[in-house]
Order: C-alpha cells, then structure tokens, then sequence
C-alpha cells in the first residue's frame, strides 16, 4: 500500500474555494492509487474565527493570567474543527474519512506545554481507518501526554505531525501544501525574481529554516532526516511539482579558485534582532553573565569574545530581561536595537574559497554596514541594521545568480 501524507496549512482552508482545491488534491491521490493520510491547521490566520491567534487574543481579553495546561486545550481547537470539516467535505464528496485529534492517532509527548517533543506514535487507528477504507484526517500541532493532557508541539508543529506520522505508518513520502509554489531562493515578498528550487538537501533546508525561512519547521526536518523520508513542498492552488526535500548529494568544490556559480542554495533573513556589547575583561564575570541570561531562557545567536569585550545578539522579546541582568551585574554595555541577520546558505560552500570575501564584497558595494558574522561549513550569516534588510537580501541574491535557478542546487 502506498501510504502518502499531505499535509495543508491554514491559509489553504481559509475559504470554500481553497478548502475544495486542498480536497481535490487528496482525491488526486486517491484516484491515482494512493492511500491519502491527510494532516491539517488550523482555519486562516490571525483574525480569522478559527485561527489559533484568535482563540488565544479572545481568551487573554479575559486575563491574561492562564495556565499552559489550559493553553494548550484552547490552542489545539483550531485544528480539531479543521480536521472536522475536511472529513465532512470528503465526505460530501463520496469518500469515507474519519477524523482524528493528535491523541486519538497515538501521538504521545512530554509534559512541555506549548512546545512538547513527541515521545512516540501508536499509529494503531490511523491504520485500521486505512484498513476499513476511510481517509484518515489528523488535526496537526498536537499530542497527549501520558496523563492526558493535551499538548501542542509549538509554531508550525503540523508539519512536524505530518512527518514524524509519516514515517510511523511507513509513508512513501509527505507533503506539505501552503500558499507558496516551493522552497525559493529568498522571501518573494523581498526579492521578486525569486525562484523555486525543484530539489534541497536536508542539510540546506534545516540550515534555511533555522535561519529564518518559514517554509517548513527544522523539526519536521529532523524527523524526515532520522526516516530518510521524503519530503515536497507544494502549493494547494497550482498543479507543480514544488520543491523535494531528500538525501541529495552533497560534495565539496576542494580548492578550486574558480567560485562555483551554484555554490549557495538560498538567502535566509531574521529580524527583530539585538545586538549587545558587553565590555569586561573578566571572563568569569562574563560567564557568570552568560550562564544567567540561559537560565532566564534568553538564546543568545551570534557571538563573538575578545579579550576586552563580549559581543552577542538576542531576539528583540528578550532586550529587556537581558538589559535587566547586566545591569544587576554592574556591566558596562552598549545596545543597538533593530537589527536583522542575514544568511546565506548552501552545503556546497564547503572547502571553497572566496564565499565570505563574496558576500562582504557584494554588502559593501551596497553600503551596508556589517555589524557582526558568524559561519559554519554550510552557512555565512551577516548583522546588518533593520533599515538594510532588505537591501541586503537583494544584493546577496543578485551576487549569487539565484533568480535564474531552474534545477536542483
């Protein structure tokens, strides 16, 4: 039997002409001789009755003081009403399906409400609606802990159901339909002649979605990693191939001094960054500091130590709680708020020569200032002020030639 995950996001069944188009696609499958397991979001975004923003906004107009336990019941109902009313739609339209919470198709997971790990799957009812010839339709984003409660898997955790279900029931592969064509080499919103890639590693997608590109969660990826499962990226409301997510092929260039043309993959950004200087000479004192923003879950992105001063960036939520700690500690600091990180990826960068020096190039030329870089084998990342977001995710897209991308990286 070949089982196949899709998986359809909220803005996919935000209207009745954009539910029946997520629908056909599942009947598609199902007339090709494909068994469908569909996972769904919840309905629209923000604003939207059923969008899980709106139940959040309407119950802390009430107060906001509410346990995450609770939380989390009031945040998976946007989901179970979606599965509901896919089911009913297959049904209209003479297929049998059955809904199901993340609880009732054996997703198991921790206590960690809003950002609980899955602990296991037993897969039990989604294969015996299979067996009994019904489509089973699984509300994303959630879970059940062993006591009972239910449990959501954070932001974009529908994907992560779609995968880590996939490979429970031995899925040949999942999809994930939005309102995108693919994976593109930059936000579109940014850098209009943007492409879509028709293959990415999951290397490249992990390293673009950690670094900002909200196309899959890097979860969803692990899992897929740990199961070789692979993984396409599609648009509810066009018939293209999108972009597929496996293994790859992954190689270095060497020491060739010749820069390949396609050696990256995608320009990813983040905003809402903060950069911190901390000036101390003391690397207790600046270890102490350290240990206590962790303790205080402020994630620290890039950083870099000298002899004399720390220098790091933070999410733009946790300035003041970190503005709060070094000033306990007595820290001579400076700030520089709005700032964005911007990210170029690409697995084939590896053991070549000239990628940074290409990258500072093309900022440069462009008047943008560098605040601060970080690199690994398979990314290069740049601080830059707010106000050159943009500017700099055109100047490095251009630089690279990913708007003429027409194959895999």
């Amino acid at each position: 039997m070949k089982i196949v995950v899709q998986k359809f996001g909220g803005t996919s069944l935000s209207s009745p002409e954009m539910l029946e188009g997520a629908v056909q696609k599942v009947i598609n499958a199902k007339r090709g001789g494909f068994q469908p397991v569909v996972v769904v979001s919840a309905i629209g975004r923000k604003g939207d009755p059923y969008a899980t923003d709106t139940l959040i906004n309407m119950n802390l107009e009430i107060s906001k003081d509410i346990h995450p336990r609770e939380m989390d019941l009031l945040m998976s109902c946007g989901e179970i009403i979606s599965a509901v009313i896919f089911t009913n739609t297959l049904k209209s339209r003479g297929y049998e399906a059955r809904a199901f919470t993340g609880g009732q198709a054996g997703i198991k997971t921790d206590q960690n409400f809003s950002q609980a790990d899955i602990l296991e799957i037993r897969p039990a009812r989604i294969l015996k609606s299979i067996e009994s010839g019904r489509i089973p339709v699984v509300a994303g984003f959630q879970g059940i802990t062993e006591q009972g409660d239910i449990t959501t898997l954070g932001r974009g955790g529908s994907d992560i159901t779609a995968v880590a279900l996939g490979e429970a029931i031995g899925a040949i592969s999942v999809e994930i339909y939005s309102d995108v064509d693919g994976i593109m080499t930059a936000d579109p919103k940014i850098v209009p002649n943007a492409s879509v890639l028709s293959q990415i590693s999951y290397s490249d997608i992990l390293e673009l979605a950690s670094k900002g590109a909200k196309v899959i969660h890097p979860r969803a990826i692990e899992y897929a990693i740990r199961g070789n499962m692979p993984v396409f990226i599609k648009s509810t409301y066009k018939c293209t191939p999108g972009t597929l997510i496996s293994l790859g092929q992954e190689r270095s260039f060497g020491m060739d001094k010749k820069l390949p043309k396609q050696v990256i993959t995608g320009i990813a950004h983040i905003t809402d960054r903060v950069q911190i200087t901390i000036y101390e000479d003391d690397p207790i004192i600046n270890n102490h500091l350290l240990t206590q923003l962790a303790g205080n879950s402020i994630s620290i992105d890039i950083i870099n130590i000298f002899p004399d001063k720390m220098i790091f960036t933070i999410d733009d939520e946790k300035k003041q709680d970190a503005k709060n700690i070094i000033e306990e500690n007595g820290c001579e600091y400076s700030m520089i708020e709005n700032c964005s990180k911007i990210s170029a990826v690409g697995s084939k960068m590896r053991g070549v020569p000239g990628v940074m020096s290409t990258i500072v190039g093309a900022l440069t030329k462009n008047n943008i200032q560098i605040l601060q870089t970080a690199d690994s084998h398979t990314t290069i990342s740049c601080l830059v002020r707010g106000e050159d977001t943009a500017k700099a995710v055109i100047a490095l897209h251009e630089e690279f030639q990913l708007y003429n991308r027409e194959t895999s990286p």
